[in-house]
């Protein structure tokens, strides 16, 4: 479109493809926007207005947030970077075709998220909707560098994804694309079907039910794993966990260098970082060894749920333009605007689809991921208190039992991660675990102003009238056949970056604070076990990420 050309007719353009894109959709209400473009986890609930997480589209800031293993709501300035984004664009879409402006601005975010993660210009960065979406570029990725279907192995994978299971395999995870595309939930994604093995990391032959532990062993199932795939001739994909839903990470780093010592080039690793709580250096040398990383927006960093990206190096970067043919199912899940500008080959073949919605949510979690900036030093010492404070405040609590946060510390790379950041804990009652349906009723009841519910002092009803998020109860099997549930208190880094002040003593006074919450938290959830108010609260099914 030239610049004399009028507004109207920068809504009628016919692009390659049949597809038809206008610039009146971005006239659309932002709240839809942001919840626009993702597969029906996004959708938002038509009562409550939230979606399968308990978030808004839009800020909530009475609502407190410790769910960020899970999602969080948007925050003021994230929404707010979002509408001036959607501006911007509408101005520049006056000027030049909207997918044209559109992918100028996606290559802009990737060079602005390497930025922010201190990443060099070599490495390649393709949006999502999801970290699941980005799976199935990963498995895409890995058959074209293999040079035929691997068999992927997951580690951890009872503590990943629930779409994971089928990612891996290259089936479809829900009934509907981001695109909008109906499918069949766990039905092959047309030429990316394979194989999968998972390596869970619980202990299965742990004692009692609340006693969960990483197995011992994780190392050892790795190795075996991928020795005995590779003996029946197969290219393997491994899925490495860096973390779980309970902040965990395997296998080893010395588990990693025997792979590569055993095995070079036969064994494609891919890292399932999708929490992003790994230090800089950790993450640059994942990618230093050859590694893919999945990674998201919207977990630690607090951006809106939906955002996936797949960092590649430039090694596999050369070997994916250069791919022949395509998996058709693939084009149910990319764009045009998903790859980077230079994989011209690749790019030609996919059609000019913007998804507004996942651009704005990666611009939402951009404003947070900036935002992060805040001296180094201060990270690690603000999450080291607010972990020691955590963790002293569960093991005092009579109906709360912590779960181990097993990980594999490395020293510095891990930088202000050597501390936890997800702290799950198991609900109890007279000193044994509570049912799967009352921790799911409890995580609900946390969401909602209980006061009315709560029979108690006024004090009780002001702590049970407060609403927040705590990360979404997470399933784990038992050897025993007794699954169990637990729930997780999440620290991101919009916590981080609100108590960040110049001036020590405010700094102090707001960490202060989000202790004081917690505590919070932690009475709401004894309240809600002593009084039996969770029967009260709305009867709707737990959603596992």
């Amino acid at each position: 479109m030239s610049a004399g050309a009028s507004p109207l007719s920068a809504t009628e353009h016919t692009f390659d493809g049949g597809s038809r894109y206008r610039l009146r959709d971005l006239f659309t209400p932002l709240d839809t926007l942001l919840a626009s473009g993702g597969d029906p986890r996004l959708a938002l609930d038509p009562d409550d207005r939230v979606n399968a997480y308990g978030c808004a589209a839009s800020p909530e800031p009475e609502l407190w947030n410790f769910a960020s293993a899970t999602a969080s709501t948007i925050s003021q300035m994230a929404y707010d970077r979002a509408a001036l984004a959607r501006e911007e664009l509408m101005h520049k879409c006056l000027f030049d075709e909207v997918e044209i402006a559109f992918d100028a601005r996606c290559e802009d975010m990737r060079e602005e998220l390497r930025g922010h993660l201190a990443l060099s210009s070599r490495i390649d960065v393709v949006f999502s909707p999801s970290g699941t979406d980005s799976q199935l570029h990963a498995l895409f990725v890995a058959r074209a560098v293999l040079g035929a279907a691997p068999v992927t192995i997951v580690v951890g994978a009872d503590q990943t994804g629930s779409g994971t299971p089928h990612t891996a395999r290259g089936h479809h995870f829900s009934t509907m694309t981001a695109g909008g595309i109906a499918v069949r939930k766990d039905g092959a994604v047309t030429g990316l079907a394979g194989d999968s093995i998972a390596v869970p990391l619980i202990d299965m032959a742990a004692g009692l039910a609340a006693d969960i532990a990483m197995r011992t062993d994780a190392d050892a199932a790795v190795l075996r794993a991928v020795e005995t795939s590779l003996a029946q001739g197969r290219r393997v994909l491994l899925q490495i966990m860096d973390s779980s839903k309970l902040g965990w990470r395997a296998p080893s780093e010395a588990c990693l260098d025997e792979i590569a010592r055993r095995w070079p080039r036969k064994v494609q690793i891919v890292v399932d970082a999708c929490q992003v709580r790994l230090g800089r250096r950790r993450l640059r040398a994942y990618l230093d060894r050859g590694y893919m990383v999945l990674i998201t927006g919207s977990k630690f960093f607090g951006g809106p749920a939906f955002s996936g990206a797949l960092l590649l190096p430039k090694g596999l970067s050369r070997s994916i333009d250069r791919i022949g043919r395509i998996a058709p199912g693939m084009f149910d899940y990319a764009g045009r605007c998903d790859w980077p500008m230079a994989w011209t080959t690749l790019r030609s073949r996919f059609e000019r689809r913007p998804n507004f919605g996942q651009w704005l949510r990666w611009e939402a979690a951009l404003a947070e991921i900036g935002s992060y900036a805040v001296p180094g030093a201060f990270r690690a010492r603000m999450l080291a208190e607010l972990a020691a404070g955590i963790d002293s405040m569960i093991a005092l609590s009579p109906s709360l039992r912590a779960v181990p946060t097993a990980t594999e510390k490395s020293g510095a790379d891990d930088e202000e991660f050597a501390q936890a950041t997800i702290f799950p804990f198991t609900l109890l009652r007279g000193g044994k675990p509570v049912s799967i349906a009352e921790t799911s009723a409890v995580h609900r009841a946390l969401a909602r102003d209980m006061a009315v519910e709560i029979n108690g002092s006024a004090a009780d009803r002001q702590v049970a009238a407060q609403r927040c998020l705590v990360g979404q109860p997470v399933r784990l099997e038992r050897q025993d056949g007794a699954p169990q549930t637990v729930l997780r208190l999440c620290v991101g880094a919009r916590l981080v970056t609100e108590a960040w002040s110049p001036d020590a003593m405010q700094t102090q006074r707001n960490v202060q604070q989000v202790l004081d919450r917690i505590a919070h938290v932690l009475v709401k959830i004894e309240l809600l076990l002593d009084r039996g108010a969770v029967a009260a609260a709305p009867v709707k099914p737990a959603f596992e990420v």
